[in-house]
């Protein structure tokens, strides 16, 4: 398992982010902000974590369109990725 999944799913966000705007860009840039440490830290996350991450993005991506919406879609597809190799559950 590799974190490289979460530092991408952080950059496709720092991407929706550019792409939106308003409250919807800066609850986005938390999540990218958040990703980035879970992905630099010494243990993996579990899936508790992810998964409020997930959800997060679920929202995010229903009140976006555009490359915004694409990016937060691709985000969380790398977030599921990642997860699918997290012991547990």
């Amino acid at each position: 398992m590799t974190r490289e999944l979460l530092r991408e799913a952080s950059g496709r966000l720092k991407d929706a982010a550019e792409a939106a705007s308003g409250d919807a860009q800066e609850r986005i840039y938390d999540q990218s902000d958040a990703l980035a440490s879970l992905a630099a830290r010494d243990r993996d996350p579990d899936h508790g974590r992810l998964a409020r991450h997930t959800n997060t993005l679920e929202e995010l991506a229903d009140e976006t369109e555009g490359p915004a919406h694409e990016a937060i879609v691709e985000a969380k597809e790398k977030i599921s990725t990642f997860r699918e190799g997290v012991e547990g559950v």
